[in-house]
């Protein structure tokens, strides 16, 4: 397996796939970043008289609620059915969903009108698009609903579940990460803490992650797979290059940078995973 995670990123690398992100305004820059950093080119488009067109020039879509609106919400429609239409890549980050009852009614929509090859979220989100009763803090996931190593079974025969509904991989991303179709399971293990106090980490997460599942379209399990541990692998190795007054926001440049220099190999060597 490892040596295909290493194949996942290389061909990102060589294949530099076109990613449409309908993103939230709060992290599209650091979005933008993490595409061009780990080898792909981005897009940010919202408006509704072009995304068909900006989606028809590109070879995936991330579709990102973190920041709804009654302009942006359609534009999501339409640019996740005209990728659908021309069998593109789609992920879905469900930030927030469980927050408020507008986005519910959003995320409900988006599930019925598009076929998502990856929803990628944390655990309440989640639950929340399943089953309707995650817990969510905002764009946190709840201390509630945390997957710990007695819960982790269970959490992945729901995600499971999930994947055979939606036909989607489901990414369920925290201190641990869980990445399954309907009848694979992977636990990841890479990562730091501090991760989490960064605002966008998992917004840049979906973005990358749509650049993966564009680069290698037949095998977006194992794609999936490469985009998560890399990313958790880079949060190690930034996380280790913090001096005594370096801060979260040196934090972030740091995961982007090493997001640049990774290489297939470090990957390879880096990942930590286990199949359940």
């Amino acid at each position: 397996m490892k040596e295909i995670l290493r194949e996942q990123l290389n061909h990102v690398r060589k294949n530099r796939p076109l990613i449409h992100n309908i993103t939230n305004y709060v992290t599209v820059n650091d979005c933008a970043n993490i595409l061009l950093a780990c080898g792909a080119s981005p897009i940010m488009s919202d408006d509704i008289n072009e995304v068909e067109d900006i989606t028809s020039i590109c070879g995936g879509l991330n579709i990102n609620m973190g920041t709804l609106n009654q302009n942006t919400v359609p534009a999501m429609l339409l640019a996740g059915k005209k990728a659908n239409e021309l069998g593109h890549p789609v992920i879905l980050d469900p930030v927030g969903v469980g927050a408020s009852k507008y986005r519910n009614e959003v995320a409900s929509q988006l599930l019925k009108e598009v076929k998502f090859t990856v929803i990628r979220g944390n655990i309440s989100e989640i639950k929340q698009l399943a089953l309707g009763s995650g817990t969510s803090r905002g764009v946190d996931a709840d201390v509630a609903d945390t997957v710990t190593d007695q819960t982790l079974d269970q959490t992945i025969t729901f995600a499971k579940a999930f994947a055979k509904e939606t036909g989607a991989v489901i990414a369920i991303t925290g201190a641990i990460d869980i990445v399954t179709s309907k009848e694979q399971a992977y636990v990841i293990y890479n990562g730091n803490p501090m991760m989490s106090q960064i605002t966008g980490t998992g917004c840049m997460l979906s973005a990358m992650t749509g650049a993966y599942i564009t680069a290698n379209s037949s095998t977006p399990l194992e794609a999936t797979i490469a985009s998560l541990c890399a990313m958790g692998l880079c949060g190690e190795k930034a996380f280790n290059r913090l001096t005594k007054q370096d801060g979260n926001a040196t934090y972030r440049n740091y995961i982007i940078d090493e997001i640049f220099h990774l290489t297939g190999e470090s990957l390879e060597e880096g990942a930590k995973y286990e199949m359940r």
